[in-house]
């Protein structure tokens, strides 16, 4: 049983951190002045009663700004705040309500519906950017052929200028509006295109920069375009009538989000329009394929939403003459390519993405480690995370794991100081399930406050692939252990 003093000074660490920018870095001078009261508060019943009142401080103050964040009341603004305030708002949109037809025209016989989307598309036409669900993850969209539209995609995100922005269409029509008239289509592309659009699949085509402008490609001569199937996303496009250019809804480096509230948490105040189609059926970002090349190979630059082997199978199919079926590679597996990290020509190449505030350890557990590297024993592991934090503090330790695997039935030790919130990833056979829940879990536990975060290692095939790509740009630490 933990005595009052300890409970008040381990929610007080907690509180502090809460409330501290950047999350998780408490100002030293601020935890030593607290370390020393609460040597006091051992010797005085009115010192520790101080201390008690100021941790109902911070937490009535965090709560407090999280219902006006939530409900953006409009005391203490001018008429114009208000405006603003009220408009900035979560509208929901029942996908199941849209239709389309041979042409890519939405029907909507929701009205409800129909008022969010056109609320959303007035945005759009008037530069404002507007957040909205895709089957992969929500994306933070503004008009593709107006920069100054685009440019506020950079400013809400605080997104590098050097990285490139993926075009999203609603129809084939829009996107050939894009194409150099020159350009021929690929047999590549067009196989692509019949089976994966659309859906979670982006193509790199040549840029027409009299089309689209260079904030969109980064000064590339290639531009980045896909056609999304969710059906929120596709009739906002349509309704339109212009395509839109979208990453995802969340400030530079976190990651993705993959419900409206995740977008609602990190960019609330900065957008008027929050778009909530329910989560996302994927829950990873398209992946991006560069098929322009003169040898005609297939290159993954982003492995995503649909898995190498199924390009490959699409192409084994679709080519009559199996010697011209094209090799599929990928980035950083099969090939280097230095001119193209440092100079990417589409999102997720050169930055670090996908990272919680809380650090992340990614846990190899089946894996051969590198010459010389000793994998630690689990157990011993765990119990020693104790010694890498403030010997005083009390640390909440987020566990992502896989439902079946060894690591996930394993019973976490019982180590003094140390709380566990374990988060399930979904079977070990299912990797689509891991996908889906990968950034869910590492939002929920950055929200409930975690000190750190171990996710166990996916097996990279199907789309294992492409999670642990994200896993990988997301943790900070790789360690081997067994069992």
């Amino acid at each position: 049983m933990l005595s009052q003093h300890t409970q008040v000074y381990r929610g007080l660490l907690r509180e502090l951190k809460r409330s501290s920018l950047p999350p998780h870095k408490i100002n030293p001078a601020l935890s030593s002045n607290f370390r020393r009261l609460a040597e006091q508060a051992r010797r005085s019943d009115p010192v520790l009663e101080d201390l008690r009142n100021a941790l109902i401080f911070l937490v009535a103050q965090r709560e407090h700004r999280v219902l006006l964040d939530r409900y953006n009341p409009l005391v203490d603004l001018t008429a114009e705040e208000r405006i603003h305030a009220t408009a900035r708002r979560v509208l929901r949109c029942d996908p199941t309500s849209i239709s389309f037809d041979s042409t890519g025209k939405p029907k909507v016989t929701s009205q409800d519906t129909l008022n969010s989307l056109s609320i959303a598309a007035k945005n759009l036409v008037d530069l404002q950017p507007v957040a909205f669900p895709t089957e992969t993850v929500y994306g933070l969209g503004a008009l593709a052929l107006d920069s100054s539209a685009a440019s506020c995609i950079f400013s809400v995100k605080g997104r590098p200028p050097d990285n490139p922005l993926i075009v999203h269409v609603s129809s084939p029509d829009m996107l050939h509006t894009l194409l150099p008239s020159s350009f021929k289509m690929p047999q590549s592309y067009e196989l692509l295109m019949r089976r994966f659009w659309p859906g979670a699949l982006t193509l790199l085509f040549p840029s027409d920069p009299n089309t689209i402008p260079s904030i969109i490609t980064a000064n590339q001569p290639t531009v980045a375009i896909r056609m999304p199937s969710h059906p929120v996303a596709r009739a906002l496009i349509a309704l339109v009538n212009a395509p839109v250019a979208a990453p995802s809804a969340n400030s530079s480096g976190k990651p993705s989000p993959t419900t409206a509230e995740h977008v609602r948490r990190d960019l609330s105040g900065k957008l008027n329009v929050i778009l909530d189609g329910g989560a996302c059926d994927v829950g990873l970002e398209s992946t991006v394929v560069d098929g322009l090349q003169e040898d005609g190979k297939i290159r993954v630059l982003r492995p995503g939403g649909i898995s190498v082997e199924d390009i490959q199978e699409t192409l084994q199919e679709g080519f009559q003459d199996h010697a011209l079926v094209p090799q599929v590679l990928v980035h950083r597996r099969d090939y280097r390519d230095k001119e193209l990290e440092a100079a990417p020509t589409t999102p997720g190449m050169k930055y670090r993405h996908y990272s919680p505030a809380a650090p992340v350890t990614l846990l190899m557990t089946t894996s051969a480690p590198p010459e010389k590297v000793v994998p630690s024993k689990a157990e011993s592991f765990l119990i020693s995370l104790k010694n890498e934090m403030e010997p005083s503090a009390f640390v909440k330790v987020g566990v992502l794991v896989l439902t079946n695997s060894i690591l996930g039935t394993l019973t976490l030790p019982v180590v003094d100081g140390i709380e566990w919130r374990r988060y399930e990833l979904g079977p070990v056979d299912d990797p689509s399930v891991t996908a889906r829940r990968l950034f869910d879990g590492l939002l929920t536990l950055d929200q409930q406050g975690v000190d750190m975060i171990l996710i166990e290692e996916v097996t990279e095939t199907k789309e294992g692939l492409a999670i642990m790509n994200r896993v990988r740009k997301a943790a900070s630490e790789v360690r081997w252990i067994t069992f």
